[in-house]
């Protein structure tokens, strides 16, 4: 991910897995008193294009997707830590160069009490206490910071699946508090996803759907002893993707989409908070918008596989010649598709102009 000083931030490894002391019991770190670590495999790497210089940061959580806040100190908020949600407090850095202090990661926990806050909990394999909160784990996959209200949401990649928030409250360490929605049938299977400006999840999902989860919809307590995931199916909304579908099973589509992306500033001309999918199975991108499904081929070469992509305005005074999407095509084996052997991933930039004739 980008920050705004134009360097790239990279979930990376750094080192072997074992962690170091800072990260295990014993360690005076705020986040290691709660919730020691032993072992991390991905990291985080930040390339400042300027110089050409890489600084690590040796992260005692397990990372995969990086997303940037929208809070004061740009937090940088990581997916991929199984029981641990992690994030770096860049302002922190900018001003100590501390990598050390300026994570932090919390455990999941719901507010199975209803007390509103967080209190002793009891173990994942433990049976729900109304007396005390649980502590569950719903690892993300995707990591999306809400721009309405603070929270981080994600995605949890088993069957059904769910959306996972993650309120930080004040010190995240001790503060943050869960909540899981899973996915209602038709759907199931949820893996890259993001948010709009509302604070509306749109997640990609095995079950050949966009879906979306909104929050605002749920009818009954979002926390006490029957929050555990079942508790808001009125939340969820499924869009069926085009494309052919599997027969004898009604109407399907066979579509698997990877990540779904949401344009929430309009860098591509469809409007804003359009949330628009990777479409692996329709050698496209896919966007929906007024209802309607819009697929963005890639007429060639053939077998077009984005695993995600972004949008960028370049000149806001161009029309559409300013704004567009951009994404990477390759997969692991690109020689096996119509380019043939020797083919190399490519960068591919989508436009949309207003009419066909447009120049």
């Amino acid at each position: 991910m980008f920050d705004r000083k134009g360097r790239v931030w990279f979930a990376a490894a750094v080192r072997g897995a074992p962690n170091p002391d800072y990260c295990k019991k014993g360690s005076g770190h705020p986040s290691a008193k709660i919730f020691p670590i032993e072992r991390t495999n991905r990291h985080v790497t930040m390339l400042d294009p300027k110089t050409g210089q890489y600084t690590y940061f040796d992260t005692c959580f397990q990372t995969h997707h990086l997303q940037f806040g929208y809070d004061a100190n740009e937090t940088l908020w990581t997916s991929g830590g199984g029981s641990v949600i992690g994030w770096i407090n860049t302002k922190m850095w900018e001003e100590t160069g501390d990598h050390v202090k300026s994570q932090g990661w919390t455990p999941m926990i719901l507010d199975t009490n209803g007390n509103g806050k967080r209190d002793e909990y009891v173990e994942p394999t433990q049976p729900v206490d109304p007396k005390k909160d649980k502590r569950i784990v719903a690892g993300f996959y995707a990591v999306m910071p809400n721009p309405v209200d603070g929270s981080v949401w994600g995605t949890f990649r088993t069957n059904p699946g769910a959306v996972v928030r993650l309120m930080p409250g004040s010190n995240p360490n001790e503060t943050a508090l869960t909540e899981i929605y899973n996915v209602p049938l038709p759907g199931f299977g949820p893996r890259g996803g993001d948010i709009d400006k509302q604070g509306v999840v749109w997640v990609s999902l095995a079950s050949g759907h966009l879906g979306s989860f909104d929050r605002r919809k749920c009818k009954g307590p979002l926390n006490g002893p029957k929050a555990t995931g079942d508790h808001c199916p009125e939340g969820w909304s499924f869009y069926q993707y085009p494309g052919p579908g599997f027969k004898g099973l009604g109407d399907n589509s066979a579509e698997s989409s990877y990540y779904t992306w949401v344009d929430q500033h309009n860098t591509f001309g469809l409007g804003d908070d359009v949330p628009m999918s990777t479409g692996n199975l329709n050698d496209g991108l896919i966007a929906y918008k007024d209802g309607k499904m819009i697929t963005l081929r890639v007429p060639y070469p053939l077998g077009f596989y984005a695993k995600g992509f972004d949008g960028r305005i370049d000149d806001p005074k161009a029309g559409w010649k300013g704004r567009g999407l951009w994404s990477a095509t390759g997969d692991r084996v690109p020689w096996f598709k119509e380019t043939g052997k020797g083919a190399k991933p490519m960068a591919v930039h989508f436009q949309l102009r207003p009419d066909p004739l447009a120049k």
